[in-house]
């Protein structure tokens, strides 16, 4: 996850944990705050309802008491106004009213009872009476007692049980008399605590309902007690209506998720600003090691002003610049090295090892021209008689003599020395007759050297025609057996082969070609099996095909391929080869990597490289086991077009490699323009290495940069012990023999 998305959701959560405790936080105290405002205004509610109805509680069914508290209930604001009574009273008359027995108010009451599911009767004296007593006596006492034998009215206080404490229908028993009777009779009052009650229907229109059962509004009930006199006679309840303070509460809470959302968008909107100026230095230090790990080693100008960054940013310049120095140093140490291992140390011309590699350089582009074989006659012999110093002045005027061929204007000439007295000419773009005056003109040269040096003969020379078709160890055959026709005819002499020399019909090659091609009559085999050098297993091998004419002979496949380049017939033969590998990676459970050379006109087409996206990612698992392999001097005949086949064989997930890598074809400078995942480096700078100082050091600094450009580095033609201990000393990827 990038730097910005992890800021992003760290302050994203940040707010989110800000705004959820100021929003909870928020809505607790303004619930707390409505709730206390509804409950203060209820009591007062109640208050002021019960000094109003104090003047009218003598009388509890006078309907002025309703009218107030419907006047009051109409506002709204309340849920429930009710008024309770407070006592249960019975007078005589509402006795006598309530039985069928007594007829008049002529009656007295003697006793009145209930039964004890009821609950029990008390008898009290009117609040008239009492008061009036009250106020006798604080005036004169004697006055009271003057007053005793006049008769009250008695009143009877119903204390219900806990079943009846909100009324009912209740059966009172009492004794009735008069001047004449007595009578035990009954009487059934309806006994009603609620005189009046006022409701009014709660409605949340604006408030959803999942709000309301997230966040409760806990709304007590208030009360005020009325008296009459000294007693309590009724209490006055009020509850107000939770809606209104839902509807503050609601719209408070929405309104502060609208104002959190509009805060965290703009915040987000100025923080994606903000982290992408703080963050576009930090892009910088990333393409910059992005470019360090290909190879690619810039600076970074304009340093970014924070003080942490920019610490990074001065980092990775000073990184930058010693890797650059670093591999500069490599490059050059590795130059020096290619050189001393691709020239003579006495002539200064090339050897063996780069006449092979520009022979093949021939093949692939496909170009004419003569190879000489030139011999100094009798070097041996020659060396007996003489020092050292006298041999090595001898053999530099002879190869003086054939470097001045390279002077030309008029032709490419190579000059190369084999062994001792062994030298080849490569003459590219040159027919019969431009050979036969470059033999004459070499044969009065080693005439004037025979006379310096008074011999009898210098050399000879063979010389014959570049074959498309054939094979290097064929053409350096042929021009031994010219080489030895000219020893006959005498004395620095030279014999010249002509083009009819050639060992095979150019027709008769197509057909042979077109016919394994087409019926897939081919084998193709596993070789050069190369190893890790720590754990010695095998990590890679090469596929290579093998092929027979019509005599059951090998066709060397630089010939083979030759000739189906020429006839547009190699990517299908490329084509057939990636498929059997696949087939033999799946069918044997392969687990090491294998590696399959590709022509430059596969890799140069279109078409072919659809259809090796398409079969890779068919066969996507496996995909990473297959290397396609490319030579150092195809890839310096069009490094352009295999810097873009190497990008879309990594997107396929498949690998490349560079083989019989060599620093005249690619310099280690331009390694690491290419995203190559292996080089095999050619034979000769591992055959043998123990031996060669020369040979150590470019081992070692050729893996040194490999490991800096993320390349692994194979050593090839590996054929002693104390070889391999070497290659395993500088940590070699792998080694074949």
């Amino acid at each position: 996850m990038s730097l910005s998305k992890q800021l992003y959701i760290i302050i994203a959560f940040i707010f989110f944990i800000i705004f959820s405790g100021n929003f909870i936080i928020s809505v607790k105290n303004t619930k707390e705050y409505l709730e206390l405002e509804s409950i203060t205004k209820a009591q007062d509610t109640a208050t002021s309802l019960g000094m109003s109805l104090r003047p009218l509680i003598s009388d509890k069914y006078d309907p002025e008491i309703e009218v107030i508290i419907k006047a009051i209930s109409n506002h709204g604001f309340y849920k429930e106004i009710r008024l309770e009574d407070a006592n249960f009273t019975i007078s005589k008359k509402d006795l006598i009213e309530a039985s069928t027995e007594l007829y008049d108010s002529n009656w007295q009451i003697e006793t009145v009872s209930v039964d004890s599911k009821y609950g029990r009767i008390e008898k009290i004296e009117s609040d008239e009476k009492m008061n009036e007593q009250l106020l006798k006596l604080e005036n004169n006492e004697e006055l009271a007692f003057q007053e005793e034998g006049q008769e009250s009215e008695t009143l009877y206080r119903y204390i219900p049980s806990e079943a009846y404490k909100n009324g009912g229908n209740i059966t009172f028993d009492f004794v009735a008399s008069n001047k004449n009777n007595n009578i035990d009779t009954f009487a059934n009052l309806n006994i009603n605590k609620i005189l009046i009650s006022e409701k009014r229907d709660i409605k949340f229109e604006s408030v959803p309902q999942w709000f309301i059962e997230m966040i409760p509004i806990n709304l007590t009930e208030k009360y005020s007690e009325i008296s009459n006199g000294w007693n309590t006679s009724a209490i006055i309840y009020v509850s107000t209506n939770p809606g209104e303070a839902y509807a503050k509460l609601y719209e408070q809470a929405k309104n502060s998720i609208i104002y959190a959302i509009i805060a965290f968008v703009i915040s987000m909107i100025v923080l994606f600003i903000f982290v992408q100026y703080l963050l576009r230095p930090l892009k910088k230090i990333e393409t910059l090691a992005k470019d360090i790990a290909k190879g690619k080693f810039g600076v970074i100008e304009d340093l970014p002003w924070t003080t942490e960054i920019k610490n990074v940013a001065i980092s990775m310049n000073d990184m930058s610049r010693k890797i650059e120095a670093i591999i500069n140093k490599l490059n050059k140490n590795l130059d020096v090295l290619s050189k001393k291992l691709s020239q003579d140390e006495l002539t200064g011309l090339n050897l063996k090892s780069s006449f092979e590699t520009d022979m093949k350089n021939m093949f692939i582009h496909k170009e004419n021209g003569y190879i000489f074989n030139v011999k100094i006659q009798d070097l041996s012999k020659y060396a007996k008689t003489h020092t050292n110093k006298e041999i090595n002045e001898f053999i530099l005027d002879f190869s003086n003599i054939l470097k001045k061929l390279s002077l030309s204007k008029k032709k490419k000439i190579g000059v190369y020395r084999f062994f001792g007295s062994e030298f080849f000419i490569i003459v590219k773009d040159c027919d019969y007759n431009y050979a036969i005056e470059l033999t004459s003109k070499l044969k009065k040269l080693f005439e004037e050297l025979s006379k310096k040096y008074t011999l009898k003969e210098v050399a000879h020379i063979g010389a014959t025609p570049f074959n498309q078709l054939g094979t290097i160890p064929e053409m350096i055959h042929a021009s031994n057996e010219a080489y030895e026709k000219a020893k006959l005819i005498g004395p620095n002499e030279a014999f010249i082969r002509n083009s009819n020399d050639l060992s095979r019909d150019m027709d008769s090659w197509k057909d042979l070609v077109f016919e394994i091609i087409e019926h897939l009559n081919f084998n193709v085999n596993f070789i050069n099996d190369a190893y890790s050098l720590e754990q010695k297993t095998i990590i890679m091998q090469e596929a290579f095909t093998n092929a027979k004419d019509k005599s059951n002979n090998d066709i060397p496949i630089g010939t083979f391929v030759s000739i189906a380049e020429k006839y547009e017939k190699v990517i299908d033969f490329d084509k057939a080869v990636i498929q059997k590998v696949i087939t033999h990676i799946i069918s044997n459970d392969i687990k090491h990597d294998i590696c399959i050379n590709l022509s430059l006109d596969s890799i140069s087409n279109n078409d072919f490289i659809i259809w090796l996206q398409k079969e890779i990612s068919k066969n996507r698992k496996i995909s990473n086991q297959l290397v396609f392999s490319i030579t150092a001097y195809s890839v310096a005949k069009d490094s352009e077009l295999f810097r873009k086949f190497c990008e879309y064989i990594h997107t396929c997930g498949a690998k490349t490699i560079v083989k019989r890598y060599e620093t005249k074809f690619i310099s280690p400078e331009n390694l690491k323009d290419f995203d190559i995942d292996y080089i095999r480096l050619a034979r000769d700078y591992t055959f043998e290495v123990s031996n060669d100082k020369s040979k150590k050091e470019f081992i070692e600094s050729i893996n040194q940069l490999g490991h800096l450009l993320n390349i692994k580095v194979i050593a090839e033609n590996v054929k002693e012990d104390k070889d391999l201990d070497l290659l395993k000393e500088y940590k070699l990827h792998g080694a074949s023999r």
